[in-house]
């Protein structure tokens, strides 16, 4: 399970699609099954008669109201991008996760990324968690709470989810995130060239050591720190960056499913090897 903090925007509208994997709608329905699970908050903001089932553009101004309802809420260094977009992969081979595990696990990422606390549901920041893809989890939350304050996320907010992940991984009896089933020990005990080749992969693609992700950190600070800055040519280039960061995500995700493959495809090849050295033996 590997957590992704993206790039904070202004607008819930383009994670929300990204969430989906399609554009927004004012049609279609998202009904519990894809949005599995939001903010305390809501029970006491929504009437019990009211419907539930919003469409996806309802869901995106929901989120989008506490920006609009306090223009002058910003960051300490004065920064408005208040939409908050954290998504969790799963490892290729986990099984699938029941709606109740998705529910649990984007509550407990929620309050890992200080975005939901105990005793702040009528008060506290609207988010919302979207499972429309399979092995994945979006959640979308805004910095701003209803009352107009604003929510630093914590220092160590990506400690805080990396560590969160590996115990959702352990109390659900998920695939440890860049290891997979026996991907390390096949690499230390069979050191063909597809194990080297493996680790290797695995190290590239390692999301707190790996090369990959110190570049894609960096890219992603220059990101935000270019577009605080005056001009139109600034967004515009912080928006190249986050695209880029995306992109080097994205081949993470390609080399940690590759490495899986080559060990799994050596541990299956393993017993046909033995039963054929067996075989020749008198």
């Amino acid at each position: 399970m590997i957590p992704c903090l993206q790039a904070r925007t202004h607008s819930p509208r383009d994670p929300l699609a990204e969430a989906l994997g399609r554009p927004l709608s004012p049609n279609e329905g998202l009904t519990e099954y894809t949005i599995v699970a939001h903010w305390p908050g809501l029970d006491y903001y929504t009437p019990d008669d009211e419907q539930r089932t919003w469409t996806s553009i309802e869901w995106a101004e929901h989120l989008e109201d506490p920006y609009l309802e306090h223009p002058f809420a910003a960051s300490p260094d004065d920064d408005r991008r208040t939409i908050l977009h954290l998504d969790i992969r799963l490892h290729p081979d986990d099984r699938e996760l029941t709606g109740p595990e998705w529910a649990e696990t984007a509550h407990r990422f929620a309050r890992a990324a200080g975005i939901e606390a105990p005793g702040a549901a009528e008060h506290g920041w609207r988010w919302i968690a979207v499972q429309a893809q399979p092995g994945r989890l979006d959640l979308i939350a805004n910095l701003i709470r209803l009352d107009g304050a604003w929510r630093t996320p914590p220092a160590d907010i990506l400690r805080r989810l990396a560590e969160e992940a590996r115990r959702i991984e352990q109390d659900l009896n998920l695939i440890p995130a860049r290891t997979g089933p026996t991907t390390r020990s096949a690499v230390r005990t069979a050191p063909t060239a597809s194990a080297q080749f493996a680790s290797v992969l695995t190290q590239l693609a390692d999301e707190q050591a790996g090369p990959l992700a110190t570049v894609r950190g960096l890219v992603e600070h220059t990101a935000h720190r270019i577009a605080r800055q005056p001009g139109a040519a600034g967004t515009d280039t912080a928006h190249r960056l986050e695209l880029i960061a995306r992109r080097l995500y994205a081949i993470q995700q390609d080399l940690d499913t590759t490495a899986a493959h080559l060990v799994q495809a050596r541990v299956a090849a393993a017993p046909a090897t033995a039963r054929n050295t067996a075989h020749r033996s008198p």
